[in-house]
């Protein structure tokens, strides 16, 4: 960032959906024609990839292909990368050093615009692949018109990467900060996501985060409880258990907020952006349902192997190892459980 007075430039807001640009020709964030591969960052920064050991690590995308860390890249203009991602990264990185309690003293726009980043990374390497997919998906994002809506949306805010901007009473997205208990966890680095509701988690050794990018903080109010009694040292499978409570509250969420940027006038130092949803008949979440909400369940516990049978054991009650059968939270050292725990 700079110090000198922003400007009309800097106060501009970008529109990569005038024309869908969302190639390696123009920057991220102002638009400007960029050249690959020069003009381009990592989605994943180079000390995330450094850290944790990731430039060979593979992932598979929606469409089946196979790539690295490394390879998953967006454009960035020079002066976007070192006027305002570089310097968001360095200070993550220096953030990251202090563990949870760095990311619990963070204010919340610069976590979201970091987290952010790399979602917008994700999404668009995956909508650009699938213009030419190696497999075509089975449900192509392309042809998602709640998701494109949710990405329209996430990117206003997300600009206050490189535009000054305030949110007007509203955080654009729900992001949760858990931590893990060191002495049961032996994942240092993981990354998972759920593009079609902009839904995104990243740990790093005992801080996972967890965020759903465009909800107007709606999940976050409805979690408040269940995330209070959560901020305590976790077991990883308490702590993937919250992560399927908050991916399916992002999939049962029926709400999109839209944003307005208002007018600039000279002098003026930042953007104000105003936040609406005008869908006040409806629902906020659609009904909730314990057998979808076990898939969700059975996804995040993929690693511990917990079969379907055992989480629906009580249709009524999904297994649970945060709350015991009384709601309340449940203090787990190991896992399998004892009896005592």
């Amino acid at each position: 960032m700079t110090d000198s007075a922003p400007s009309a430039a800097d106060l501009t807001l970008y529109d990569p959906f005038d024309g869908m640009r969302f190639g390696l020709e123009a920057c991220f964030l102002c638009g400007t024609p960029t050249t690959p591969p020069q003009d381009t960052v990592p989605v994943f920064a180079d000390w995330l990839m450094d850290r944790y050991q990731l430039r060979e690590r593979p992932i598979k995308l929606l469409d089946m292909r196979i790539v690295t860390y490394p390879e998953l890249r967006i454009a960035c203009c020079a002066r976007c990368r070192t006027r305002h991602v570089e310097p968001l990264e360095a200070h993550l990185e220096a953030i990251s050093r202090q563990g949870v309690r760095g990311f619990r003293e963070l204010d919340e726009q610069t976590l979201f615009l970091w987290l952010g980043k790399m979602f917008y990374g994700i999404l668009v390497t995956e909508l650009i692949n699938q213009q030419d997919p190696l497999a075509v998906p089975q449900y192509p994002l392309a042809e998602n018109a709640q998701m494109l809506r949710r990405f329209q949306a996430f990117f206003q805010p997300l600009q206050a990467l490189r535009v000054p901007m305030e949110y007007d009473d509203f955080v654009p997205g729900s992001v949760f900060i858990l931590e893990t208990d060191s002495a049961q966890d032996d994942m240092e680095f993981e990354y998972d996501d759920d593009l079609s509701t902009l839904t995104f988690s990243i740990k790093l050794d005992e801080t996972v985060l967890v965020a759903c990018l465009v909800d107007n903080g709606i999940i976050g109010r409805a979690m408040g409880r269940v995330y209070q009694q959560a901020r305590r040292p976790l077991h990883p499978v308490q702590a993937a258990e919250f992560k399927a409570r908050i991916y399916y509250a992002a999939y049962l969420l029926n709400v999109v907020p839209d944003y307005f940027a208002r007018p600039v006038k000279p002098h003026d130092q930042e953007v104000v952006l105003d936040s609406l949803i005008d869908d006040v008949t409806g629902s906020i979440f659609n009904p909730w349902d314990n057998s979808a909400y076990a898939q969700s369940l059975l996804e995040m516990w993929k690693r511990w192997q917990i079969p379907l049978s055992d989480i629906l054991a009580d249709p009524a009650l999904p297994l649970s190892y945060l709350h015991d059968a009384n709601g309340q939270p449940r203090h787990l050292e190991r896992y399998p459980a004892t009896d005592e725990e």
